[in-house]
């Protein structure tokens, strides 16, 4: 009798605790659906703030201001709330310091999320990169909509909640994307006929941010020569004509930054991290029309289009203001009888809703741009250029790492800014060096969690020999873009982070060496470099990899691989990123190289697909003591043997010609030979799952036995 009542209330005590823990997990997922899972944000007491947080306070307040006065609208009617994107007028990704609106009105300095605010609440929307550093930066006037999570309300979603009985939401229509406009006008449409998104006639975060004008930067616009492109803009010129004659489009305005830089060989100096120039173009059978800031083109660009010949030919481009694109572009729709406006495409939103809704509706052809494939494929010389400039900054990386542990070893600690810094000087001592890429990430221990943190004065920590560090960096060559990331160890390793390196390193080799049909989609692949981190039951917030530019966008279009994505095909000539990791509460790990595509002319079939494949164009050392051997299979560590081979004869032979002493037999050391046989080596192809099913069907029947 007294075993049945301890029994009863043993299962009463469980189902409270399940009760109870039930209850807690609702209440968060209902938070989290909210945005109210917020850091240091209780409403019991005031806790310490993260070092990272602006007050937005009085930001808030004046924007709010601005909202509910029709003067200060330049409109008839106020509005009930205002949606903030992050981008500039061509929806480039890095925006200049003017364009950082954004970041001015929430304090979060991410590249990507939406911000709404209302009379009463702000929410910022941000996906699963940003989800522990919005939460960091945002203060504790803000919502954080994790995106990415099932449940989460959308924009439209939380506007109907918020505005039952309908309401006027601004935007400035030269800052969002008209494809993204659109679907958000569709989206309020399904949850209310009262909620109306609003063209605003100024932008609002322009008329309260302080010192706004500081900001901007006039600097000049340069051109590049055969030798880097290839190609001359004019026969660039040609064969996008040939393609929008496919397209039957009589004209096409280009509006992305990357593509007019790809298209007139020029480059500038207005968007961090690229050489970018802000500039628009008309292009049509007959005409080129370049709108810029004169102030920024001299007289070696003018000749390089022959802008200074007096008449206009199909290869003379003519160069107009920058802000006359809105006059000349409604003029010659009234000619023109069709018009290419380009809509997004992966990384590339498109073009902005107010240049969309300056073409009419019956010329208008909304579709990818051409230029975006054209640009993607690179010739031979491009080509040679992105191999060159990968081992210069191998061999720059390589220096770095071998300063980097001698300082250490001397008891010279540095924090994540530090190493950041060193990182970047030592890329732009390199020949051809223009500048990096995008910010350097440097992430030591729980920092490493964030898959996209930047270190700063306020969070950067020091560093020390107990966990990894992430280090993710990249250069702008004028030959080249490059883009790697490496994790690293200072001390000695424990198991867990070896183990959780090892299965990022065989996510990276296993999709290296795929071998496939030419039809096959991008998004296919992105399950090869996720299978040996499922196994282990971990995944990663991002895709696996992206386009990457010739001196241009370190993030290009049309490749993106993702397994939820719809996928392009790969092409050979085509440059990307493979970039698995692993991010834990304690520390991360993510490994990244360039791959190019490449054709495999002798492998045929019976159904007339040829075949490609990839080839590595990121030589690198990988981290040696952060390798657990015994789980990598024969074949892995013969692709590893390849690999530092390849480092040994390309980079080894620039760090001679720069004589990099120290540098070269660091490099010599992490690139021995690994042993091919002997030990445990595991092969992993078949799914952990199936093991731990076995073991289940083992115990299950032995009780069933006894």
């Amino acid at each position: 009798m007294l075993i049945r009542i301890n029994i009863w209330i043993f299962v009463i005590f469980v189902l409270t605790v399940y009760v109870h823990c039930s209850r807690e997990l609702n209440d968060k997922e209902k938070r989290i659906r909210e945005g109210t899972e917020r850091k240091a944000c209780s409403k019991f007491a005031v806790l310490p703030q993260p070092k990272s947080r602006i007050n937005t306070t009085e930001r808030l307040i004046a924007l709010r201001n601005v909202m509910s006065q029709p003067t200060q609208l330049e409109d008839s009617l106020s509005l009930q709330a205002v949606l903030i994107t992050s981008d500039d007028e061509h929806q480039t990704e890095f925006v200049s310091n003017y364009d950082k609106r954004r970041e001015y009105i929430s304090g979060f300095s991410g590249s990507s999320g939406d911000a709404i605010i209302t009379m009463d609440k702000a929410a910022l929307w941000v996906d699963g990169r940003y989800h522990l550093q919005a939460n960091d930066q945002l203060d504790c006037n803000w919502l954080l909509m994790m995106e990415g999570i099932s449940y989460v309300l959308t924009q439209a979603e939380w506007l109907k909640l918020q505005f039952p009985n309908g309401a006027r939401i601004g935007a400035d229509p030269k800052l969002i994307s008209a494809d993204q406009w659109n679907t958000l006008e569709y989206e309020l449409k399904l949850q209310s006929d009262n909620l109306y998104l609003i063209k605003t006639n100024i932008n609002l975060i322009d008329k309260i941010w302080v010192n706004h004008s500081e900001t901007e930067q006039e600097k000049q616009a340069f051109t590049l020569a055969y030798e880097f492109t290839g190609k001359h803009w004019k026969n660039k010129v040609i064969d996008l004509r040939k393609e929008l004659k496919k397209m039957r489009a009589e004209a096409m305005i280009v509006t992305a930054l990357d593509e007019i830089a790809w298209l007139l060989n020029i480059r500038g100096r207005d968007i961090p991290y690229t050489r970018f120039l802000k500039s628009y173009v008309l292009l049509s059978q007959t005409e080129i029309k370049f709108f810029v800031d004169k102030n920024k083109i001299d007289n070696n660009v003018t000749v390089f289009f022959n802008a200074n010949i007096s008449g206009i030919t199909d290869s003379t481009v003519t160069i107009l203001d920058y802000d006359s694109i809105w006059g000349e572009l409604a003029t010659y729709c009234q000619t023109w009888k069709s018009v290419l406006v380009p809509s997004s495409c992966v990384y590339s939103p498109g073009a902005s809703k107010r240049v969309y809704d300056l073409v009419p509706d019956r010329i208008r052809i909304s579709r990818p741009s051409p230029i975006i494939y054209l640009k993607a494929k690179k010739n031979a010389i491009e080509i040679d250029g992105m191999e060159r400039a990968h081992i210069r900054d191998g061999a720059a990386m390589c220096k770095f790492f071998e300063y980097l542990e001698t300082r250490f070893s001397e008891e010279d600690y540095w924090d994540e800014l530090k190493v950041a810094t060193e990182i970047d000087r030592f890329r732009m001592e390199q020949h051809l060096a223009v500048n990096i890429s995008f910010r350097t990430i440097v992430a030591f221990g729980a920092h490493g969690a964030q898959p996209h943190y930047e270190p700063s004065k306020t969070t950067s920590q020091q560093i020390f020999d107990n966990s990894t560090i992430i280090i993710d960096s990249g250069g702008q060559y004028a030959d080249g873009t490059t883009d790697v990331t490496r994790t690293i160890h200072l001390g000695t390793p424990t198991e867990a982070q070896r183990n959780i390196y090892t299965r990022v390193l065989m996510a990276s080799i296993q999709l290296s060496t795929l071998i496939f049909p030419d039809n096959l989609k991008t998004s296919s692949v992105d399950v090869l470099a996720r299978a040996p981190i499922w196994e282990i039951g971990e995944d990663y917030p991002h895709a696996t990899g992206h386009g990457v530019g010739a001196f241009l966008g370190v993030h290009e279009s049309p490749i993106r691989i993702h397994y939820s994505g719809k996928g392009e095909h790969f092409k050979p000539g085509y440059f990307f990123s493979n970039e698995p990791g692993i991010y834990l509460r304690d520390f991360g790990v993510r490994l990244e190289n360039v791959l190019q595509v490449i054709e495999k002319p002798h492998i045929k079939n019976q159904y007339g697909h040829s075949f490609l494949g990839f080839k590595v164009v990121t030589l690198i050392p990988y981290s040696r003591k952060l390798m657990n051997l015994e789980i990598l299979s024969l074949q892995q560590r013969r692709w590893l043997n390849e690999y530092n081979r390849l480092i040994r004869e390309f980079v080894g032979a620039e760090l001679k010609r720069q004589n990099a002493t120290r540098a070269f037999y660091w490099m010599m050391e992490n690139t021995n030979h690994i042993p091919e046989y002997g030990g445990s080596s595991i092969i992993t192809s078949q799914p952990l799952h199936i093991l731990v099913l076995t073991v289940i069907f083992i115990k299950f029947s032995i009780v069933v036995l006894y």
